[in-house]
């Protein structure tokens, strides 16, 4: 913890592991969850050996329906006791930071637990058009009450100072950011300028992070914010957020649809593979491949490859060799590193016996060399947020690549 400033700074390498704890090992015999403590044995062996430095785990706060993947949350101070005792889980996060490896978590907005909690709206608005989502079904707290931005900044306080984890990733900015978020006309109240923005909101914001890196300056705080809203990691005394890290959806979608194509018509979207780079010093950014993209039908990232079989592989492996060699963090959901067909599935563990398979080991061992070049090379991560850290040799010339 004492070194974490340093291994968590803008131009360390930072190669994340993002988990769902309920998915990753499970009993042999039972198919039941491993407790903590075991789980932090399996944890450390495999991330080590593949060479992650991070890992990020899906939401432990104590929630109802394990098909939520711990997004429905009801405890914001419990963890979850699927996996064992608040202790366990202490154990857990320090048995990681004895191998070396820092412990991000989620930080999830759902208010699932709290609505109407003394029989009146306290955390959330009465108006539904300031105070649902109305294609999620959740609903949105009122940041402008001093009760309600305390308790959220004091729960992410207590995450990272009573279990020690080393950053906070918060899910679904730009629905905190927008009052018209997912609504249509008539469904939401503009602000006191006639705008969009939650000025509460981006207050609040600006208040958790300032206390964080006040009190705990080491720590990592990640948005996952989808849109163009400007200086989501910006300082604070320069009117930014205040976030370290941007989750780079754009380079996620972009680079997405260009794999997909046939490499025949893949010169005519060459723009979709590098520009990427006209705005990648405008944040700083954390490359993913996270779990939202092998889910609902999306199909699983080799999957998502085109051609044969042999020719998904080669892709695969092609988009895990770019992405390591491109400016900004990186983060690779579970299954992804070795190649699973299937899309994550709360009820089951990953399928470590595909790693028997020459195609599946192989994909496997690339990530594994990516990640120690990635951390040996400063080439690959030093100077990471200045444009002087990058250069194309040709980004114009596709028809000649």
């Amino acid at each position: 913890m004492k070194d974490r400033a340093v291994r968590q700074g803008v131009d360390s390498p930072i190669s994340v592991y993002e988990l769902y704890l309920g998915s990753f090992r499970r009993n042999a015999d039972t198919n039941e969850y491993l407790n903590y403590r075991e789980l932090a044995d399996e944890v450390i062996k495999y991330v080590k050996d593949t060479g992650y430095t991070h890992v990020e785990l899906m939401p432990v706060m104590e929630h109802p329906l394990d098909a939520s993947w711990g997004y429905q949350v009801i405890g914001y101070y419990a963890p979850t006791a699927r996996y064992g005792s608040a202790e366990d889980f202490m154990c857990f996060v320090d048995a990681l930071h004895q191998a070396g490896i820092g412990v991000p978590a989620h930080f999830p907005r759902d208010t699932h637990g709290l609505s109407n909690f003394d029989g009146t709206c306290l955390y959330e608005h009465m108006d539904p058009r300031k105070g649902a989502h109305p294609h999620w079904g959740t609903l949105i707290y009122n940041y402008g009450r001093p009760q309600v931005t305390n308790y959220l900044i004091a729960n992410a306080l207590y995450w990272v100072e009573k279990y020690h984890v080393d950053g906070i990733r918060m899910d679904a900015v730009a629905s905190m950011l927008y009052l018209d978020y997912g609504k249509r006309d008539g469904e939401w109240v503009a602000n006191i300028y006639g705008g969009n923005e939650n000025l509460e909101a981006m207050e609040f914001l600006k208040h958790l992070n300032a206390m964080m890196k006040k009190r705990n300056p080491g720590v990592l705080m990640i948005a996952e914010e989808s849109t163009a809203w400007p200086r989501i990691t910006g300082r604070l005394d320069e009117d930014g957020l205040g976030f370290d890290l941007k989750w780079n959806m754009g380079f996620m979608n972009d680079y997405l649809s260009y794999i997909g194509y046939d490499p025949y018509f893949r010169a005519h979207h060459h723009n979709e593979l590098t520009f990427s780079m006209i705005y990648a010093y405008s944040e700083n950014f954390m490359l993913v491949f996270s779990h939202d993209e092998v889910v609902h039908g999306k199909s699983t990232m080799i999957g998502k490859m085109p051609g044969n079989l042999e020719d998904k592989f080669a892709n695969l492996r092609l988009t895990f060799a770019y992405m390591m060699t491109h400016p900004g963090k990186k983060l690779l959901f579970m299954g992804q590193d070795i190649a699973e067909f299937k899309e994550f599935d709360e009820t089951r563990q990953t399928e470590w016996s595909l790693l028997s398979c020459d195609a599946h080991e192989g994909v496997h061992r690339l990530v594994k060399d990516l990640n120690k070049l990635y951390q040996v090379k400063p080439a690959l991560h030093a100077l990471d947020t200045s444009p002087e850290g990058f250069e194309w040799i040709n980004c114009i010339s596709p028809d000649k690549c």
